[in-house]
């Protein structure tokens, strides 16, 4: 008999290691199916809550927030292309790329958790930014991401231009900051196990099985 196991899953959609450790996540619990049945719940955390809605060259973020210069950002950007490809997902970025406020994006993430459309979402935001470098600060690519989750393109659009959500998805960023919560991707496991970052298969695979076996 499987365990049930609950995994919140606190990222953005604009962290690239974010996809890497939901990828890699995923196919540890394929892995490990033979002991879990897992139910993921994706939780809001924006690396740039302060971010303007025209967002902001990659280059010019990433050196202005951690000091990294062109060459090592490259360097970054290759490695996280190669690990995620790896994985299934095509990465596209480049140093045109653009980093964009995400706010949007959690509040119809919040909305398609009460329709079991959060994986479907999460894989459409990730795609639109990640792969087909889409404007997460425009609206209608919003609502074409959630048309692609099987959600309603209106109903969608009434949600970005109303205040829906607003107090719902800040009651959720705060209540994981104070669990601790400041980098991402945070993969938090029967809400007692913390593994941060996104981990290889094989590490997040180990972690289950053990939490799994504890129980």
């Amino acid at each position: 008999m499987t365990k049930p196991m609950r995994i919140d899953f606190v990222s953005d959609v604009v962290c690239p290691w974010c996809i890497i450790g939901l990828k890699s996540l995923e196919t540890a619990l394929a892995n490990a199916s033979d002991v879990v049945t897992p139910e993921i719940h994706f939780q809001p955390f924006e690396l740039n809550p302060d971010m303007p809605r025209e967002g902001q060259n990659i280059g010019e973020h990433i050196a202005q927030k951690y000091g990294t210069d062109p060459e090592r950002s490259k360097g970054t950007r290759d490695l996280i292309r190669t690990t995620a490809e790896g994985l299934g997902f095509a990465m596209q970025t480049g140093p045109d790329s653009r980093i964009w406020n995400t706010f949007d994006c959690h509040r119809l993430l919040h909305w398609a958790g009460e329709h079991d459309r959060q994986h479907a979402l999460k894989m459409a935001l990730f795609t639109a930014h990640f792969t087909e470098g889409r404007d997460l600060g425009d609206r209608e690519v919003l609502v074409d991401a959630a048309v692609a989750a099987g959600l309603g393109g209106d109903a969608a659009r009434e949600i970005l231009t109303s205040g829906a959500y607003i107090d719902d998805v800040r009651r959720d960023e705060r209540f994981w900051r104070e669990q601790g919560i400041t980098a991402v991707p945070a993969v938090i496991i029967d809400g007692k196990y913390l593994i941060s970052g996104g981990q290889p298969v094989a590490a997040f695979e180990k972690a289950i099985r053990s939490i799994a076996a504890e129980s």
